[in-house]
């Protein structure tokens, strides 16, 4: 068929978005979940942004949803969570994301991070079953050495000594852990890795000896440095898969946050809780269906339709045309970028032909529309560059 009459298949089929309101069809499939994956084509529109804090406040307020678990690093992200939990003060929701400074900032310190922050705190503070928000990503690794250590110095000295030794380890090499990868696998130094991994052991081994004091805010803190030990151990495995290949590097992170989710999962509720997972498309799609998995690689959005089937549910963004927050160069300051029309052949230029201003699809009804879209198109992916 032609593109305008593929066009006219899909417009059939499409729910224009005209008000709030026109998500409630949406909300109701998606709250039916228990894993909900709201993925973006960019990081750095602010529709996608706006639109996902929408539904995930529908989802909490709605449909029993309690965390939030973001593609951004658990110490930074867990300053955040003690806030809306009331477990730390801060006077704006602003202040609560300064611990994101890494690149590219802007993803989680914006306007609208802050306004779901500061409406989180809120609800939370009305509500008995707070809802928390978290990190899945692993390019903390010195920032959770920090955390490891401040929480053992805190709760048991002696153990901290030991964690300082071992993690003593990295200050052989440069303070840029891309470095201490080249080091180790390219000019044959010694890796870490026992280090680390004798580091999570024995924190898991005196688990109880460490939230046998406070309860409930004791065990909250012990999960964080345990996740922030896991994330030390993964990271160092991360840092040297880096010179070994990118489906190698790309597939121990994404393994490291479908294991913090299942973390996730176990910590809270006994397993039944809800969770909604914010990250790029490319995470949060299904891998299988791409030339990713072609390539040898694997992605949560995978891992997490391997594991629950259809408890889990995943809602996609993306875009034609438009305007997005990047930067020209790795580390550099965020620029305000026109984001090219979608190529022939995509998805975008598909959608875009409806003629439909904005729109959401269900792919869950077999028919005409979603036979359509099987067929192999381009995708829209928009990092940070």
């Amino acid at each position: 068929m032609s593109l305008d009459q593929d066009a006219a298949v899909i417009r059939s089929a499409a729910r224009a978005i005209e008000g709030p309101g026109e998500y409630n069809p949406l909300v109701e499939l998606a709250g039916a979940a228990q894993c909900v994956l709201i993925g973006e084509a960019s990081h750095g529109t602010h529709e996608f942004y706006a639109t996902r804090a929408h539904l995930t406040r529908r989802l909490i307020v709605d449909k029993g949803f309690r965390a939030v678990a973001l593609e951004a690093d658990w110490p930074d992200t867990f300053r955040v969570h003690r806030v809306v939990t009331g477990r730390e003060y801060a006077d704006t929701a602003e202040e609560a994301l300064r611990d994101f400074r890494r690149f590219p900032a802007w993803m989680w310190r914006n306007t609208v991070m802050a306004d779901f922050v500061a409406w989180l705190r809120e609800w939370n503070r009305h509500n008995q079953n707070a809802a928390g928000i978290y990190g899945l990503d692993l390019y903390s690794m010195h920032r959770s050495i920090e955390s490891v250590l401040d929480y053992l110095e805190k709760n048991d000295p002696v153990a901290a000594r030991r964690a300082r030794d071992r993690y003593g380890c990295f200050e052989h090499f440069s303070v840029e852990p891309q470095l201490y990868g080249h080091a180790t696998v390219i000019r044959g130094k010694e890796p870490c890795e026992d280090e680390v991994v004798e580091q999570l052991l024995e924190m898991r081994r005196k688990y109880r000896e460490l939230i046998s004091r406070d309860g409930r805010v004791a065990k909250e803190e012990f999960f964080s440095a345990e996740q922030n030990a896991r994330l030390v151990m993964n990271a160092e495995r991360y840092y040297r898969a880096m010179f070994h290949g990118r489906d190698e590097s790309w597939n121990l992170r994404d393994s490291h946050m479908f294991e913090t989710l299942n973390e996730l999962f176990a910590h809270l509720d006994s397993g039944n809780a809800k969770i909604v997972i914010w990250a790029h498309n490319s995470h949060l799609g299904d891998a299988r269906a791409t030339e990713m998995s072609a390539r040898g690689e694997l992605n949560v959005g995978q891992l997490v339709r391997e594991r629950f089937g259809r408890r889990a549910y995943g809602i996609g963004f993306s875009t034609y045309s438009g305007t997005v927050t990047a930067a020209s160069d790795w580390g550099g300051p965020a620029e305000r970028k026109r984001v090219r029309p979608g190529l022939r052949g995509s998805y975008e230029e598909l959608f875009h032909a409806t003629g439909i201003p904005a729109f959401w699809l269900s792919l869950a009804e077999q028919d005409e529309s979603t036979a359509l879209l099987m067929n192999e198109r381009l995708q829209r992916a928009i990092g940070v560059i």
